[in-house]
């Protein structure tokens, strides 16, 4: 199918273009950009004329595996949801399932740090969900330091899940935050002789803890400095919290030098995870100035009223997804600390995206819109339409250049080596993935809040995925399930 988006403000951060154009999509691919292009009687004309076109987003950093995850994701913008900072083993099971469900997006998966521990320490089968992940946080039979024949034998297994495609590995060190840095290292190592990139979840900072093992954004530059490992720290707003301004001094410090270093960041000031984290222990929360009632669980609405129900939480549900609240919003110096980790010198916008979940059990539909009562992050819905009324319209801390430079194109720059097949994503080159959002300027903003976090943004008015209209005229099409697989090079 030939489409023809005719009059539009195009925005290619590939090329530096932002002036009025047509884009012509060919085969799913982008074929022309230019003034006036020629429409034959084969060519579907949309007139797009007073809107922004541009590549899709590239969320590195999401963790809904559902079709109604994704398609929430699509309302926002995101043409690929990938899930790099947990990753899902093993990954053959784990493309071959959603390759079957159907997506609406494009997607991939890393190989996983913690499920490659679990099975060489516990003797843990891999089932390639992240259900039985957050169920795995509370265990602290995995978070303790390998023995030299555990580390070589999860080392293998990583190893072969990057022969099998995974885009990386993805290591949740804030969850073991006790183990030894030279498993680490090594894990660096494995990367860079792999050309993959890591994605963390890094290890607890100095502020908050003093007696950590080694201060978790200075490792990530350490070792990259040392491997040559390209190495992604994944949310530095919710890692770094109110010393955001220090991890950003050392994570540019470290780009000076010469690292290959990325970050990234999303717009709120409250996080989501496994109650079971290791971080959310009763004895820790006070390092973070956190109480029992800054969490909330999500499947049920509960804030949990005092430590002692906290460990029952825990005892009885670690892998229940939770909200943690760690910064105001409605305070105007958090507020800042949120733009400047956004703001921060080619800091990539990810969602840290949450599965949906309804009381009566329910993890997944196809009905649109949306079954009512489901809990999740409202980042799952809104990230990205947020970051762009926050930082375009309200403080013009981005042109909207920048703003497709930090959604799409800086992403997928992060995963060119690993897979070729990015090569072709963020950015409107003649021969790209036709992966395109057209959104509306004026408009575009997320809706989704704590209280009702599955409310779709607002403003996009058209995707496609692949040339294949995913979002037409702000209504999601409910029959379109053009998601391909983003796989890495066998290493």
């Amino acid at each position: 199918m030939r489409i023809l988006l005719r009059g539009g403000r195009v925005v290619d951060p590939g090329t530096g273009f932002d002036g009025v154009a047509d884009v012509l999509v060919d085969g799913g691919a982008v074929a022309a950009v230019g003034p006036d292009l020629a429409a034959g009687d084969d060519v579907t004309v949309v007139d797009v004329r007073g809107l922004l076109v541009g590549p899709g987003f590239v969320d590195l950093h999401s963790h809904v595996h559902t079709i109604a995850g994704q398609r929430l994701q699509a309302m926002d913008g995101v043409t690929t949801a990938l899930d790099l900072e947990a990753g899902l083993m093993p990954i053959e099971r784990a493309y071959a399932e959603a390759a079957r469900d159907g997506r609406p997006l494009n997607f991939g998966f890393s190989a996983s740090w913690g499920a490659a521990r679990a099975q060489a320490l516990l003797g843990v089968e891999p089932d390639a969900t992240l259900e039985s992940g957050l169920t795995l946080l509370g265990n602290p039979d995995w978070q303790r330091t390998s023995t030299p024949q555990e580390l070589a034998v999860w080392l293998y297994l990583l190893e072969r899940e990057l022969e099998a495609g995974a885009l990386g590995i993805g290591i949740l060190m804030g969850y073991a935050p006790r183990t030894d840095p030279a498993e680490f290292l090594a894990v660096a190592k494995l990367a860079a002789t792999a050309g993959a990139p890591t994605f963390t979840h890094v290890r607890e900072l100095v502020e908050a803890d003093p007696t950590t093992p080694v201060d978790g954004s200075e490792e990530i530059a350490i070792l990259a400095a040392e491997t040559g490992a390209t190495m992604h720290h994944c949310h530095v707003n919710s890692t770094s919290r109110r010393h955001v301004d220090r991890v950003l001094a050392t994570l540019d410090k470290a780009r000076a030098a010469g690292s290959r270093v990325t970050v990234e960041a999303y717009p709120y000031g409250a996080g989501s995870t496994g109650i079971g984290a290791f971080f959310l222990a009763p004895e820790r929360l006070h390092v973070w100035g956190l109480k029992p009632s800054d969490l909330v669980l999500v499947e049920t609405g509960e804030r949990i009223t005092d430590m002692a129900r906290l460990k029952e939480v825990r005892s009885t549900d670690p892998g229940a997804e939770c909200i943690v609240e760690f910064l105001d919003e409605n305070n105007p110096a958090d507020l800042e600390l949120l733009d400047r980790a956004l703001a921060f010198p080619d800091a990539i916008v990810a969602s840290d995206a949450m599965p949906l979940l309804w009381r009566d059990g329910m993890r997944d539909t196809r009905r649109w819109p949306l079954p009512p009562g489901a809990g999740t992050h409202p980042r799952t819905a809104g990230t990205f339409a947020r970051s762009l009324r926050r930082m375009v319209r309200e403080t013009g801390a981005w042109t909207w250049l920048e703003a497709f430079r930090r959604c799409s194109y800086l992403p997928a720059r992060v995963l060119d080596e690993v897979a070729p097949g990015a090569r072709a994503k963020g950015h409107l080159g003649v021969g790209a993935d036709a992966d395109l959002v057209v959104l509306d300027p004026a408009a575009i903003t997320d809706a989704a809040t704590y209280l009702d976090p599955v409310r779709p943004s607002v403003g996009v008015r058209h995707l496609f995925v692949g040339g294949t209209a995913v979002v037409r005229d702000g209504a999601l099409v409910e029959d379109a399930y053009p998601g391909r697989p983003l796989r890495g090079e066998p290493r």
